[in-house]
């Protein structure tokens, strides 16, 4: 069976069996599954029983909560956007604040098996929309060393949305396979990025610009491409996840868990774009 890159995915039930699915094509509800295994992060078969009043997820109840959980993010990310513009101050705060609760969200949907949770998905979007909204300001204002204003803010937008509606229709026409050589390169590469991170954040506390990966020169001008790259393929393996749950009958809260996992890969997506902007325009 292929697993998404995306850890939100991971907990959230799967189909049993391979195949390849195009997003959306499957006949959303026309099987009920009365009963279909889960797979819990150390290997246990869970079973999920389907209550007899709970219809299937369909690709309407994806594309709605989606939607409405990038709502509250959009909204979030003005609303702390408009603050900081007002306050200076308030920046630092809503980025360490926001940034932290929207990372324990994850973390609780994740392990907590809780994906499905309504509640978490939109206090995590809430959370991320100030996080992004302040961390905007500060990448694009020129008091805190930023450069090129609203109007960058809305070409990363537009780079964000375009590389998603991109991958999806990579996605839906085959262009690309899902298969297991695909994800475990992916989720090695990921995995690499995470740790190249993680030891420039070390080094930087040692050497000015620690690794060079986030200074805005050359190489970290590569880094953010190559960032961008993996966060784009990861589409596939999320739009794979969340057509897989479609075909099993998942029941419809199970969207809001495909909600959280594409929300947290377009916020990675529009912050590595809205980076490598900045470095663009300060060259």
């Amino acid at each position: 069976m292929r697993t998404t890159s995306n850890p939100i995915f991971k907990n959230l039930p799967q189909q049993q069996g391979g195949g390849y699915a195009g997003f959306g094509s499957a006949a959303a509800g026309a099987g009920q599954f009365a009963q279909y295994g889960q797979q819990s992060p150390y290997g246990v078969q869970q079973p999920y029983q389907q209550a007899p009043a709970t219809r299937p997820m369909t690709i309407d109840d994806v594309v709605t909560k989606t939607g409405i959980t990038l709502g509250v993010v959009t909204l979030a990310a003005i609303i702390a956007y408009g603050a900081t513009a007002a306050n200076h101050a308030l920046a630092p705060l809503f980025v360490i604040v926001g940034g932290l609760v929207g990372f324990v969200l994850v973390m609780v949907a994740t392990f907590g098996r809780k994906q499905d949770n309504k509640a978490i998905v939109l206090s995590y979007a809430a959370a991320e929309g100030f996080f992004l909204g302040a961390l905007s300001f500060m990448f694009t204002n020129v008091e805190f060393g930023g450069v090129g204003g609203g109007g960058l803010i809305a070409q990363a937008v537009l780079g964000t949305f375009g590389v998603f509606f991109g991958m999806l229709v990579v996605y839906k026409t085959g262009a690309i396979r899902v298969t297991p050589r695909f994800t475990r390169m992916l989720v090695g590469a990921m995995i690499g990025v995470i740790v190249l991170m993680l030891g420039n954040l070390i080094a930087a506390f040692f050497t000015p610009g620690g690794f060079g990966l986030r200074d805005g020169g050359t190489v970290a001008i590569i880094f953010s491409l190559v960032c961008i790259a993996i966060a784009a393929f990861s589409f596939l393996l999320d739009f794979d996840a969340a057509d897989q749950l479609i075909r099993a009958g998942a029941p419809e809260k199970a969207a809001w868990g495909v909600a959280l996992g594409l929300t947290v890969t377009l916020v990675w997506l529009y912050l590595e774009i809205l980076r490598l902007l900045s470095y663009l325009q300060n060259d």
